[in-house]
């Protein structure tokens, strides 16, 4: 338990959207994951439909703290080392292909016509 004090799983640069956008691909990645207890991907679950079905409560607010602590815990119970794996792929994703350096010497001309649209 020790060396999981002071585990800091979402990095906190990039924004509030980029560390929202990327705990919401680590959840779902990890619901994907097999490796992942069934019972421990009840949290998730569980806390979004909390959060969907209505209840006597007033407001939305218990409602988000519950889908929120829900997500949390889940990310928390999962293998550090699973968790660790899956964001080292978030962080990497890249588009495919190779990047090159225009040619100096080659000027890029693009032909076109120009069709005026008559009214």
């Amino acid at each position: 338990m020790s060396e999981q004090k002071g585990r800091k799983l979402i990095p906190s640069g990039g924004g509030i959207f980029n560390n929202l956008s990327q705990r919401i691909k680590l959840i779902f990645r990890l619901m994907g994951d097999n490796r992942i207890s069934p019972f421990l991907k009840l949290l998730p679950i569980g806390s979004a439909l909390y959060f969907v079905i209505p209840d006597l409560a007033i407001g939305p607010l218990d409602d988000v703290a519950v889908l929120w602590l829900g997500t949390y815990l889940f990310v928390e119970l999962c293998p550090p080392e699973i968790v660790e794996e899956h964001l080292a792929a978030l962080r990497n994703q890249a588009l495919p292909g190779v990047w090159h350096d225009p040619d100096p010497d080659q000027e890029e001309v693009i032909e076109g016509e120009f069709w005026e649209k008559k009214s």
